[in-house]
């Protein structure tokens, strides 16, 4: 295998960015590898393509449910390079090994809130490929470099054209790609545990719930000053929108206090109709009120208790 060209896997269902990084995998002198879809879109940007089943020497099966499941690819991730028994293992059964794994997966949290989703649509969609490749490569992550977030292909892009990703950046791919597959294996548990067995809403409480969250700013201080705090914002949530979609327009970073403050006047806030404003102090509204306009709300929920 000395000398061999450098390999990337890519198997993709958000095809945003493929090209660009397809493009800048290429002139780095990587091989591309990739399945069904993936390889078609790569295919249409003129970029030379393997397909996995001509790596493995079996066609996809199953409507695509099996196509990266066997050792000519699971080997070739996993190999470690610092061990030679690996690579005379994996160099006596042929196998090359990869050294970028770009996976991300199929759309379950969208299928699941489509109106008028069944139960076999939405099952349909848990990816089984998808998170045995990304758990893979970022198992091995010291020699193969995980992506997971189209968002990243640019600057690992460049990280390969400076000599390759530092240890610390790898580290962080790989935590991105654990916590990315266990938001995913939660939401699947999340959405299955609120079904019967015909995909209808079942009574009582759900046997299991796990909240994935996402760390969106550390905040000032927490509920006292000498404390530290930093605000959570739940992943793949598809309800009512909430404070994480807010922006701070002006003032201070913001404090844990600040934030049950927000809390209570949107609660607040909820439960009027129409243009309406609240005035919180220590997470108790003092004046609520509604209005033709929102200056005209805000001065009348001022007036109740200037």
């Amino acid at each position: 295998m000395a000398g061999a060209a450098r390999r990337a896997l890519l198997s993709v269902s958000d095809k945003a960015g493929l090209a660009s990084f397809g493009r800048a995998l290429a002139g780095l002198g990587f091989e591309l590898v990739s399945t069904g879809g993936t390889a078609r879109a790569l295919r249409a940007e003129r970029l030379g393509v393997v397909e996995v089943a001509d790596v493995t020497g079996f066609p996809e099966m199953l409507d695509g449910r099996v196509k990266t499941l066997h050792p000519a690819i699971h080997a070739g991730i996993l190999a470690r390079r610092g061990r030679p028994e690996d690579l005379r293992a994996i160099e006596a059964q042929r196998i090359r090994p990869f050294d970028v794994v770009a996976v991300n997966l199929y759309p379950f949290r969208e299928t699941a809130a489509r109106a008028g989703a069944t139960l076999e649509e939405i099952v349909e969609q848990i990816d089984i490929g998808g998170p045995s490749l990304l758990r893979a490569a970022a198992k091995n992550w010291q020699d193969v470099v995980a992506v997971v977030d189209p968002g990243d292909y640019a600057s690992v892009a460049a990280d390969l054209a400076a000599g390759g990703p530092s240890r610390a950046r790898r580290f962080a791919l790989m935590r991105k790609v654990f916590a990315h597959t266990a938001a995913y294996d939660t939401a699947i548990a999340e959405h299955l545990a609120r079904q019967d067995e015909h995909g209808q809403a079942a009574g009582g409480f759900p046997d299991w719930s796990g909240t994935p969250a996402t760390l969106r700013q550390p905040l000032r201080y927490g509920e006292n000053p000498h404390q530290r705090a930093a605000w959570y914002a739940r992943d793949g949530w598809t309800g009512e929108p909430g404070l994480a979609a807010a922006a701070l327009l002006q003032g201070k970073e913001l404090s844990y206090n600040n934030l049950l403050d927000l809390h209570a006047a949107l609660s607040c806030l909820r439960d009027l109709t129409g243009v309406a404003a609240v005035v919180v102090k220590h997470n108790t509204p003092c004046g609520a009120a509604t209005g033709a306009d929102l200056e005209a709300a805000y001065r009348a929920a001022r007036a109740a208790d200037e």
